[in-house]
């Protein structure tokens, strides 16, 4: 009677043992923005190449739109384990202690996106996401959003016209700088609080890829749009380091797979995203897009480019300087 009850006790427990292993791991992948923007897309993208990778082995849950956690809220959320894979933008490092990512923010750094890629495909951006390590976090990958432009009320022609004017950025001291140095107002503000405040007339203006400002129907709240692609809005995707490191070194090898080929997806669609959410907000007519001419495009660029002597301090000048390197960027020009 003992051995019997013992082997069944046995035989429960390997049982219950066998489900667990086979219950799958969840990654609950938390972001800010809409499931139809560059970023919303690439992460359903990656939970799905997850599924298929790992065989089932691996849930990807992802949360769009805030709806789990804000952007002050979300990088502490990730550190203590309350979900396990972010994708902020670059910004959001600063705060964090790593200054050096801010150089991504400073203006007109990146001519194009061959010269971003020298950079987020080469050594320096490796180089940045290992700073992440000793904050508990791993940096898997870089996704673009694509080159910001200046919207507000009243058209923009030249620097001098968004002077005075509040506008919107998030959490850097790189963008605080931008703004003052064209005479405006800086208003960090939380993305999903951005629509209201625009509709209510808390702040004048903002800076944004064209797919965040059309998701979020900024553009009709905003009655111009002037195309200064003035900065880059792109993404680190990042996981908690303990979690990750306690992954199956198989299950890892087949996400880092999976992320690879979500990262290739992220940045073609980024561009093709951009330029279609364009059609779209000249099309609803409720915003005048403006061209600068290369006169007032370079009035942009001379207005702007002491802020990279300014952030020296902050971000380093050997990063700013290894940036300048990799990319051919001539700060004289």
């Amino acid at each position: 009677m003992k051995i019997s009850k013992l082997l069944i006790g046995l035989f429960a427990g390997a049982m219950s043992m066998a489900a667990y292993a086979q219950a799958p791991i969840v990654i609950k992948f938390s972001h800010v923005v809409s499931v139809d923007t560059p970023k919303g897309k690439a992460a359903e993208y990656f939970a799905k190449k997850a599924d298929e990778l790992t065989k089932g082995k691996v849930k990807v849950e992802v949360y769009a739109n805030s709806t789990l956690y804000k952007d002050k809220e979300e990088m502490e959320a990730l550190q203590l384990g309350a979900v396990q894979m972010l994708a902020p933008s670059l910004a959001k490092f600063g705060p964090l202690g790593a200054k050096e990512f801010e150089v991504f923010d400073l203006p007109y750094i990146f001519s194009d996106y061959d010269a971003l890629r020298k950079i987020t495909n080469g050594p320096v951006g490796a180089q940045l996401l290992g700073k992440l390590e000793a904050k508990g976090i791993r940096g898997l990958a870089y996704w673009d959003n694509g080159f910001k432009s200046f919207s507000a009320n009243t058209p923009i022609k030249t620097p001098a016209d968004l002077k005075g004017k509040k506008m919107r950025i998030q959490s850097s001291k790189v963008l605080e700088a931008q703004m003052r140095g064209i005479g405006a107002l800086p208003q960090m503000m939380a993305f999903s609080e951005v629509y209201q405040a625009l509709q209510t007339g808390v702040v004048d203006g903002t800076e944004n890829p064209i797919s965040n400002l059309y998701t979020q129907k900024m553009h009709e709240v905003q009655k111009h749009l002037t195309l200064t692609e003035h900065g880059y809005l792109g993404y680190a995707v990042i996981v908690n380091k303990k979690f990750w490191d306690g992954l199956p070194s198989d299950i890892r090898g087949q996400l880092d797979d999976a992320m690879a080929q979500s990262t290739r997806y992220a940045n073609q669609i980024a561009k093709i995203e951009n330029d279609t959410s364009l059609e779209k907000v000249r099309a609803s007519g409720k915003t005048e897009v403006y061209t600068p001419t290369k006169e007032e495009r370079a009035a942009f660029v001379k207005a702007l480019a002491p802020v990279h002597k300014q952030m020296e301090s902050r971000i380093g000048k050997d990063v700013i300087q290894s940036v300048y390197k990799a990319t051919g960027f001539d700060p004289s020009k």
